[in-house]
């Protein structure tokens, strides 16, 4: 379905009743039980940094298994399903030294929602739709990461601003 279409469909079924989100990416991945592994796949099996707990990080080695949890919530009624880019900021996946994989981790999670969605859509035949995510980051600028010292901050609004 074109872009405008699928705009329009979720215009009129917006105003014929309140269409339902999916639910918690990261709760359905930690029940998957994942490996160190499983998040390294092939590609990262020589990274110099632990990976387990990326879990954007799966859109390009267990595409699988985000997939399988986007359909699920498709097929328990969910209308929108969310992209599994919680933490594919720069800013969050510096922590796994991971800041180049940005662009490709927020354009394979949308490529893969859509597709999981076009595919439910065609067997159903009732449109869904796709919703990106940001989350908060792994960083705060509104509390401090050292109880000892309330003033301090591991990151800047500048910083956040420029990051995100």
């Amino acid at each position: 379905m074109a872009d405008s279409a699928l705009i329009a469909t979720l215009t009129q079924r917006l105003a014929e009743r309140i269409l339902i989100l999916d639910g918690g990416m990261g709760t359905m991945l930690q029940n998957a039980q994942l490996s160190e592994e499983d998040f390294r796949g092939e590609r990262f099996s020589d990274w110099p940094s632990d990976l387990k707990g990326n879990n954007d990080l799966l859109a390009l080695t267990c595409p699988d298994v985000v997939a399988r949890i986007h359909r699920d919530y498709l097929e328990a009624g969910a209308d929108i399903i969310e992209t599994n880019t919680f933490n594919s900021t720069q800013l969050s996946q510096a922590d796994y030294g991971m800041e180049s994989l940005v662009v490709e981790l927020n354009r394979e999670s949308a490529r893969l929602a859509r597709e999981v969605c076009d595919a439910v859509a065609a067997e159903t035949g009732v449109p869904r739709y796709v919703a990106g995510v940001l989350g908060p980051t792994s960083r705060t600028a509104s509390l401090s990461p050292d109880v000892n010292d309330p003033a301090k901050r591991n990151v800047t609004f500048d910083e956040l601003r420029e990051l995100l």
